[in-house]
């Protein structure tokens, strides 16, 4: 039993490369068979030939012979003849055989690669569905709301102190705001390492779109960016909006902001991509936002300042030959429950081997 399965393992190992390099070889042993064939037929024809010269001398005691040298030269020409027939088939048909091999190669290398963008795609998107959910719940918060309601010190002090201890428990985030409808900070969750409070948000994105939510069961996302009021980190920030009661319904008293830290968990999905040994040095697995712009990269180059040419054609994902024979796949996000996703991409740029 132990034998078979290593049978089975081994055999589980070959792959569509394997085939394309043993159809190379077949080509091979075929060109090389073919040639010694052709050689000894060469060789055959000018043993007739000096068979019927011979014969020629010899007169009348030769004519037997030269007719059995005849018939040996009538039917190395016909050997000749099949074998550069088989020569023919043989090429066509292996030729046939390597481009079909070669596509199924290329196939299957594109439904892979394809795969594992999708895969760095969906684990960023179920990532950031709970930051909307975490966003959405924490502005309900007692404490932010009161502190949104009225902002004396005392609140906005205990505000401070309760969004201190959502972020000892939640580690993927560098701070918590909670900011006024005129966009100034009244809290945050490290005011020890942040100095924020009573800053000037009103012209931010996020805070400007999520001033205008329709409810508190809506979140805003803004685009990555480097944030100089969380020291320059690179965060992906989403706020919802305070309201009376702590009710979906209720009136709009204020913004919460959260700001997660995007590198170090991007990092990890873009390194975190299966590739083998071998593929790594020759590949980048990117995050793509909707104007094609890096956020994230496995070789950490271009994040927030390269676009990247990706010829999706109107497809959500695909497979394709970039410049200099890279291979590229993306996939775009699919998202993930009530989270539809920012129009990201993951993208994989291979080159060849």
């Amino acid at each position: 039993m132990a034998a078979v399965q290593q049978t089975d393992a081994a055999n589980a190992t070959v792959s569509l490369g394997d085939i394309v390099g043993l159809t190379g070889k077949v080509r091979g042993v075929a060109n090389n068979k073919i040639s010694q064939i052709a050689l000894i037929t060469s060789r055959v024809r000018i043993l007739a030939l000096n068979a019927m010269i011979e014969a020629e001398r010899a007169g009348e005691a030769g004519r037997g012979f030269a007719i059995v040298a005849q018939e040996v030269r009538a039917i190395s020409a016909e050997v000749g003849s099949i074998t550069s027939a088989l020569d023919a088939e043989l090429a066509s048909e292996i030729a046939a055989l390597e481009r079909l091999t070669g596509r199924l190669a290329e196939q299957a290398q594109g439904a892979r690669l394809i795969d594992l963008a999708l895969n760095a795609i969906e684990i960023i998107d179920r990532n950031l569905y709970e930051r909307t959910c975490d966003v959405r719940w924490w502005a309900t918060d007692s404490a932010v709301v009161d502190c949104a309601v009225d902002p004396q010190p005392a609140r906005q002090a205990y505000a401070c102190e309760r969004l201190g201890v959502i972020l000892d428990a939640y580690t993927v985030y560098l701070d918590l705001w909670l900011c006024d409808l005129n966009g100034r900070v009244l809290a945050n969750g490290r005011p020890g390492k942040y100095e924020v409070s009573g800053a000037d948000v009103s012209r931010e994105p996020w805070f400007m779109k999520a001033r205008g939510l329709a409810s508190g069961n809506d979140y805003v996302v803004d685009d990555i960016a480097r944030r100089p009021l969380i020291g320059g980190a690179t965060v992906a920030t989403y706020a919802a909006s305070v309201r009376v009661g702590g009710r979906a319904d209720g009136k709009p008293i204020g913004v919460l902001a959260v700001h997660f830290d995007w590198e170090p968990q991007a990092r990890a999905i873009v390194n975190g991509v299966r590739l083998t040994e071998s593929e790594k040095a020759r590949t980048r697995v990117l995050l793509v936002d909707a104007q094609k712009r890096v956020i994230a990269a496995s070789d950490e180059q271009g994040i927030l300042s390269e676009k990247i040419q990706l010829d999706t054609a109107g497809r959500p994902h695909g497979f394709y030959h970039g410049s200099g024979g890279t291979a590229v796949a993306f996939h775009e996000t699919p998202g993930y429950e009530t989270y539809a996703g920012l129009g990201w991409y993951g993208v994989i740029v291979q080159k060849s081997a």
